[in-house]
């Protein structure tokens, strides 16, 4: 009951700004606490050795986290909001309508809405580049920030989505293959790789089985053609689901990445209308959840 509560409170409420203008969001604290461990740690010898051991006290103080709020007496209705809080269902719809209402007025503000949500370069994207851009985002933190904390709440409990919650944070701030994080950065992104490889998974089946699309070729095709070992799965199950070619070029830093097409028999010319249908895609895997959460609740 509790994870059906927290999914209807997120889908409503979402992250509102009379609160969250006032009080630090915990996402906000988890990112306070990465980067203090970046530069207190991330220097001298052994960058490799010191990231592991962040890592692990990351992932011990995530978990005791959790447990310490779920010992407290009458813990109920404080895990019902904390879990809600760390579920980003509405916030992600809505970052990503933005998108296709910025993009509607014209390519520059589309630009600039789509920026907000990808790392990207993104001063010389054409609209169909913004739109391919702002789907990928919904499918990839679709499960990143919906399936998974739903997986890993039901399978450890409020230490487990907190535990998840903060090495995902770790990942996106210290895990990239830069000269500073190279080393530093390693463990956490190995680890947030292996705590998503279940709910990426999931996440591309359940997009494929709520628009009665079950076929696993493409997928299976697709998925592990992407640079990531799992944002492809979702990417590889949005893009047939919606007609639209996904991944292919684009540009980082100023230099340009010939990947991949993900359903490269897909329309490369996706404009706002498919990215409202994305959405419409994460409301469908939000009430699979949702339905799956009652059954438990019930039964």
């Amino acid at each position: 009951m509790i994870l059906t509560i927290a999914l209807l409170l997120d889908a409503a409420f979402g992250e509102p700004r009379i609160l969250w203008d006032r009080l630090p969001h915990p996402a906000v604290l988890m990112g306070r606490l990465v980067g203090w461990c970046d530069r207190r740690f991330n220097r001298g010898q052994s960058l490799r050795l010191r990231g592991v051991l962040v890592t692990l006290a990351l992932l011990v103080t995530g978990l005791g986290i959790g447990w310490l709020i779920h010992a407290l007496p009458d813990h109920g209705v404080v895990e019902v909001i904390t879990l809600a809080i760390l579920l980003a269902q509405k916030s992600l719809v809505e970052h990503v309508r933005a998108v296709a209402t910025a993009l509607r007025r014209s390519v520059a503000e589309g630009r600039a809405a789509v920026a907000m949500i990808v790392g990207r370069d993104t001063g010389s994207m054409t609209g169909p580049d913004v739109a391919r851009a702002a789907i990928e985002s919904a499918a990839e933190n679709l499960s990143d920030g919906v399936v998974a904390p739903v997986f890993w709440y039901l399978v450890l409990g409020l230490p487990g989505i907190v535990a998840y919650k903060l090495i995902n944070t770790a990942d996106s701030m210290i895990g990239h293959m830069t000269p500073r994080y190279r080393e530093f950065g390693w463990a956490s992104a190995r680890l947030d790789d292996v705590l998503n490889l279940i709910p990426a998974r999931l996440t591309a089946l359940l997009i494929a089985l709520t628009h009665g699309w079950v076929d696993p070729g493409p997928i299976l095709r697709d998925a592990p053609k992407h640079r990531s070992p799992n944002a492809g799965w979702p990417e590889s199950a949005m893009a047939p689901v919606l007609n639209v070619a996904l991944s292919g070029p684009r540009s980082y830093n100023g230099v340009r990445k010939d990947y991949p097409w993900v359903w490269p028999e897909g329309r490369r010319d996706p404009g706002p209308d498919d990215i409202d249908a994305a959405a419409g895609a994460l409301w469908r895997v939000w009430a699979a959840l949702l339905a799956f959460a009652v059954l438990i609740a019930l039964f």
